[in-house]
């Protein structure tokens, strides 16, 4: 993500040449700063799920099968949006949109990846886990990045299902089932994840406008998006907090929840009538705090109760 931020202001990465350069254009090609947010939050599901650490073998395993799961799907958009991403100054970078990798290879390479996603889940993990990444990343290549993101401003809002889905196949390959703690996840993940992007869309509203990509800034307009990125904080800290009454998560969780969320709904707050920019880098930049920090919590309610 901090890589993203620097090519907005202006900065892009230097040039590597040899095998090393190459290695590197196809480790950027699986958008590797998502793939860690998405095993962060597959890790501390499986963690609820066993009530202490899983075994080594098993975390390995599960977050070897999700991080190829992640390269694979974001290979994929990387190939498909290689079109837009040469007009937007956060991804002009990326290899496919520079030709530094062909279309047909990072195909070939986001297909491998695919598979040896899935069977390596199914074989070592278990069949539910392997299915339930594999949709997650059909979501995200033909429902977000094929369907969605050059149609709707609703793009975020669906698509988001595609991110929230990984700490269903954490618990999964724990418990060989969905439960109720990992569907609480999969809602936070769901509803953090508007605000979070909107707040990366005001800061890249002339790239996405150069790009005919209808995100929520450059359709309806900053002040718009602002208010949305406000009523999304509320509903998000509203139900985060609501797994507690609900009997999902307990006190060790609420208090810190309650303290993150403030801190989030503040900074939306001070976002609405704020300079654009350095207030929505500093959302968005808290927002990843945010997330990782309430995956913190929730995996600490689950080892103390």
């Amino acid at each position: 993500m901090s890589t993203s931020l620097s090519r907005l202001e202006g900065l892009a990465p230097p040039a590597t040449g040899g095998w090393r350069g190459v290695a590197l254009d196809y480790y950027e090609l699986t958008k590797p700063r998502i793939a860690y947010l998405l095993l962060i939050t597959t890790f501390a599901a499986m963690v609820m799920a066993t009530h202490g650490m899983p075994s080594a073998s098993l975390t390995l395993l599960t977050l070897l099968g999700g991080a190829l799961a992640a390269g694979s799907a974001g290979a994929f958009n990387c190939v498909i949006d290689r079109d837009i991403d040469r007009l937007m100054t956060r991804t002009m970078a990326r290899p496919v949109a520079t030709g530094r990798i062909s279309p047909a290879a990072a195909v070939i390479f986001a297909t491998i990846l695919g598979a040896l996603s899935f069977a390596l889940l199914y074989r070592y993990v278990n069949s539910l886990a392997a299915w339930l990444s594999l949709a997650g990343n059909a979501y995200y290549v033909l429902v977000y990045t094929l369907w969605l993101k050059r149609r709707t401003t609703l793009n975020i809002v669906i698509g988001g299902a595609a991110g929230a889905l990984p700490p269903l196949v954490g618990w999964a390959a724990v418990t060989h089932s969905v439960g109720t703690p990992a569907l609480a996840l999969f809602a936070l993940i769901f509803l953090w994840t508007p605000p979070h992007f909107w707040a990366l869309a005001l800061m890249a509203e002339l790239d996405y406008g150069r790009a005919n990509v209808p995100m929520l800034p450059n359709v309806r307009g900053a002040r718009r998006t602002k208010i949305e990125i406000f009523i999304y904080t509320i509903v998000l800290v509203a139900v985060s907090l609501a797994l507690t009454p609900l009997g999902i998560m307990g006190l060790w969780y609420f208090v810190p929840a309650a303290i993150l969320g403030g801190i989030f709904i503040w900074d939306a707050w001070k976002l609405l009538d704020g300079p654009t920019k350095p207030l929505a880098r500093i959302t968005f930049k808290y927002s990843l705090i945010y997330l990782a920090l309430m995956c913190a919590a929730m995996v600490l309610d689950r080892l103390l109760v």
